[in-house]
């Protein structure tokens, strides 16, 4: 079982990479560069008809994906560490493959994703041909111990936990597995919150800076007459590209 003092540690030692990975991000956004990567036709069936609003909808939709990528490797980070202490799991070499460890004789391949639905179908298949490579490998060099494939996710829920060739394991399962500790899923909440208020006034300052300027930059750029102009952000967004657009 994992010491709160452990887990406590790690978790305010690493956390404050996710803030500061955070507000880097909303420090190097580039207007132009969220409203070619989400889609105006959306905003328009939504009637969005004021600039600012519009330019908040797309900031927002673009750091809550990142958000998510950042805070994911923070959870991936943590399910090896405390694997580390309990199993004295390692990174595995295998392709695809987070982490492996020995318990009670079976050897236990883990790969870790943030929830579970990760993935599509081809993303499955790559993940289940990597334990397949993985399994044969080790079954080779020492044919008396069996393989386990675990894809482990760090919250959520899966109902048929057996897939076949790997077993998923998610959020209370998933973490009981690694630390024998039926609450520690509940355990990680408390601190999270180290210096999370400070970490999260500061980006939000930056954040409402960074709204102001891009919505001044959009009614100068994609307005006419104080309206928004949806051929002109259209056009920039999907039109052709041409030698003089490069």
């Amino acid at each position: 079982m994992i010491y709160p003092n452990l887990l406590n540690n790690f978790v305010e030692s690493n956390i404050s990479d996710f803030h500061s990975k955070r507000y880097a991000r909303i420090c190097k956004l580039r207007l132009k560069t969220v409203l070619m990567r989400k889609n105006p036709y959306l905003f328009k069936a939504k009637n969005i008809t004021k600039a600012s609003e519009l330019v908040s909808g797309i900031v927002d939709a673009y750091l809550s994906s990142q958000e998510e990528s950042i805070f994911r490797e923070f959870l991936e980070r943590l399910a090896i560490y405390v694997s580390e202490i309990e199993y004295r799991g390692v990174k595995s070499s295998a392709e695809g493959i987070d982490l492996e460890f020995l318990e009670q004789g079976i050897r236990y391949l883990v790969s870790i994703k943030s929830g579970p639905n990760w993935g599509n179908s081809s993303q499955i298949r790559k993940m289940e041909d990597n334990f397949k490579k993985a399994k044969k490998i080790l079954l080779s060099n020492s044919r008396n111990i069996p393989v386990v494939a675990i894809n482990g996710c760090c919250y959520g829920k899966e109902k048929v936990q057996n897939k076949g060739s790997y077993l998923k394991l998610c959020g209370q399962d998933f973490w009981e597995f690694l630390t024998k500790d039926a609450d520690f899923y509940l355990k990680i909440i408390e601190p999270l919150g180290y210096r999370a208020k400070q970490k999260n006034d500061e980006f939000i300052k930056e954040y409402d800076k960074v709204i102001n300027l891009f919505t001044r930059e959009f009614i100068e750029d994609f307005c006419t007459d104080g309206a928004i102009d949806w051929e002109k952000l259209v056009r920039f967004n999907s039109g052709r590209i041409t030698a003089s657009s490069l």
